[in-house]
């Protein structure tokens, strides 16, 4: 059992980053690392007992400028100080906050929505970590215990005392892998759905968890190297996304309301819903047309709980029998209209399978309306329709089999290989793998703890063709790629066929996220692409936001945007060391290193590291 942090041997921090700046950044790392890991400020001794024994020669091999940081200019320009946020906003998500929500309409969930704040209404100010903050479990513990002061909110554990999500106990939440419709355990259930469903081969990797609870399903599934994308809105249900990630899983603030989902079509090997409250036949089967633009053609749609087996079940459920049996209706004959396969249906789970072209449906009667829209990936803030998303007229999918995932993540994607992304070639495909396997591999050398374990929930904020998550790929960690969408080209469908999971968003925004949810945060030309578009500064003070104190960020980008960088989170609380590029100091693109430091709410020091 874990025992609270200890804030007294937190205050410690300023001398650690003193031996830091000494040590040098190798050292620097090496030494945070282990600090972190032991947890809950009990790692000032090991700390140092690390740094002795450390070889930083490896350090020695990056050129650096001996009169400071590699680029770096001091101008002697005053550097802004940011002040922490009232401590009422330690949990605080802009674009889905409480009052806000209270404003919009009720109708099809759309006050459950992402409304973020005008400009004029963001926080110009530090997000603040509660009182006693401690660093998450390493997983595979994490999966199973959530320090209770990252989150003290125990509702859940009266709320769903009998369904098993979640136990307090002394001073830790812990999660026993029940769920409403898995009793019995995930592993049961997931075993059950593996019996009709190829999970064990590798064959389906990426999956949808719609109204995910605390996200025990797609804990699990990590068994078998699936990886599945969380959402659940922010309601009553206190926290359960915020707990999903402090235990080491993938998980968004989202809804099925009025907005089409933030992902690409034939994005998912699998979707998933155990009594997940989702109307599906309402809106004449809008939201079933939504989950079967996301599936790949051949995908699986898992339903568990109410309408299925009714007859059954209605007296436990207390609800009418004609209620029950309209809705069952309803959703057959969706799923009939969508073409899809009903491929079991035993007790109170059904699944069906996504055809895999359009060829068994050309003779169905009635036809299904047609989206009219030429770009089924063009979701961004767009209404969801009551229509089906075609097929590729390409061959880029359709009869194509599918490949276990040790094959995909590093096989050519079928969208690159059918030319369907204009300027993208297999030739650029194959060098954008190559050079981000030297990126990572640089970075590893400086920051040796990246594959350690340290990091588990990591991001990329501008993810490319997920070089960067394909070059980290390890059971130790997960990585959210996110593919802005002011971007020219669209490729977050090549980060999916590669195995990978990711989300299209705008970086002038805040992400659907709850505060302190990432360790790592990589932000590869984020700010040259952001130039002209929002302020710099909001977009550095969501970055602090979502990341964890003591987690890092690694900026690579041109040596100007980097100077600018560097000056604004010398007044965030953050340490900074700049690099040149891996190749020497000759190209303008350099590398920027961070580390937030450790403080919560009610602390007053000064948050300028300069």
């Amino acid at each position: 059992m874990a025992t609270k942090g200890n804030s007294g041997d937190r205050k410690s921090n300023n001398s650690l980053f003193s031996i830091f700046v000494i040590a040098g950044l190798c050292c620097f790392f090496y030494i945070l690392g282990a600090w972190q890991r032991s947890g809950f400020g009990k790692g000032d001794n090991i700390a140092l007992e690390i740094s002795k024994q450390t070889d930083c020669s490896v350090f020695n091999n990056l050129n650096y400028q001996k009169s400071g940081d590699a680029g770096m200019i001091d101008d002697g320009a005053q550097v802004k100080e940011f002040k922490p946020c009232e401590d009422k906003y330690i949990d605080y998500t802009p674009c889905q906050d409480q009052m806000r929500a209270m404003t919009f309409p009720r109708d099809n969930m759309i006050y459950r929505e992402r409304h973020c704040p005008p400009d004029n209404e963001k926080l110009p100010c530090l997000i603040p970590a509660p009182k006693g903050y401690a660093n998450p479990f390493p997983w595979p513990k994490s999966r199973d215990y959530v320090p209770f002061v990252n989150a003290p909110y125990k509702s859940l554990t009266v709320e769903k005392a009998v369904q098993n999500w979640i136990q307090y106990e002394g001073n830790v939440f812990r999660f026993p892998g029940g769920g409403t419709q898995f009793p019995h355990g995930a592993d049961a259930y997931i075993n059950e759905l593996a019996s009709v469903i190829p999970m064990d081969n590798g064959i389906v990797r990426t999956a949808l968890d719609t109204g995910c609870g605390v996200a025990s399903w797609g804990a699990y599934l990590f068994k078998k190297n699936v990886i599945a994308m969380s959402f659940a809105p922010r309601d009553s249900h206190e926290s359960q996304i915020q707990f999903a990630l402090e235990r080491g899983v993938p998980a968004v603030i989202g809804v099925l309301g009025t907005i089409k989902l933030p992902y690409p079509s034939r994005a998912f090997d699998m979707a998933h819903c155990s009594r997940c409250l989702i109307p599906w036949g309402a809106n004449d089967g809008m939201y079933m047309m939504e989950i079967d633009r996301v599936l790949r053609p051949g995908g699986y749609w898992v339903l568990s709980g109410p309408p299925i087996n009714w007859k059954n079940n209605y007296q436990a459920w207390q609800r009418p029998k004609e209620e029950l049996d309209e809705e069952q209706r309803k959703i057959e004959e969706v799923a009939k209209l969508l073409c899809w396969e009903k491929k079991h249906e035993i007790g109170e789970i059904a699944i069906w399978q996504k055809r895999i072209n359009n060829d068994f449906c050309r003779e169905q009667d009635p036809k299904p309306t047609m989206c009219k829209s030429t770009n089924p990936d063009d979701v961004w803030y767009k209404k969801m329709e009551a229509c089906v998303t075609p097929h590729p007229e390409t061959d880029e999918v359709t009869g194509a089999a599918w490949q276990p995932f040790s094959e995909r993540l590093n096989a050519v994607p079928s969208r690159i290989s059918s030319g369907s992304i204009p300027g993208l070639s297999v030739e650029t495909f194959l060098e954008d793998s190559r050079t981000w396997k030297k990126h990572v591999n640089a970075y590893k050398r400086i920051n040796n703890v990246i594959d350690s374990g340290r990091y588990r929930n990591i991001m990329d904020m501008n993810a490319g063709m997920g070089g960067f998550a394909a070059a980290l790929e390890s059971p130790k960690l997960w990585v959210m790629n996110v593919m802005p969408t002011i971007n020219e080209r669209d490729t977050l469908g090549v980060i999916y066929e590669r195995g990978l999971i990711g989300i299209y968003h705008d970086w002038c925004e805040a992400f659907s996220t709850y505060p302190r949810t990432y360790d790592l945060i990589h932000a590869n030309g984020v700010f040259s692409l952001y130039k002209d578009k929002c302020n710099m500064e909001d977009i550095l003070l969501e970055m602090d936001r979502i990341l964890r104190p003591e987690g890092a960020v690694i900026f690579r980008d041109k040596v100007d945007v980097l100077i600018k960088v560097r000056r604004i989170v010398g007044g965030m609380r953050w340490n900074a060391k700049m690099v040149d590029h891996e190749d020497g100091p000759l190209p303008s693109e350099k590398v920027l290193f961070t580390v937030k430091q450790y403080w919560v709410a009610g602390e007053n020091n000064s948050t300028s590291s300069q």
